[in-house]
């Protein structure tokens, strides 16, 4: 069935300049857990996602994927 994309992360990531590598330190994460996340493997929690958004001084609508 494949992979349901629902967060942006990934091209967020990369729009800013920022590594995954960075993210997890900036988050106390293990590198593979965000990597995960950036393939929509699995998803972080909405309290993380806040998180992300803040480092990235982002909207948290601009790390998802509009289900419309």
């Amino acid at each position: 069935m494949g992979v349901k994309a629902i967060n942006r992360l990934k091209a967020v990531l990369a729009e800013q300049g920022k590594t995954n590598k960075w993210l997890a330190l900036e988050l106390g994460k293990n590198e593979t857990t965000v990597s995960r996340w950036c393939t929509n493997e699995v998803q972080p929690n909405l309290e993380t996602m806040v998180q992300i958004a803040k480092l990235l001084n982002v909207d948290i609508k601009e790390l998802l994927i509009s289900t419309l």
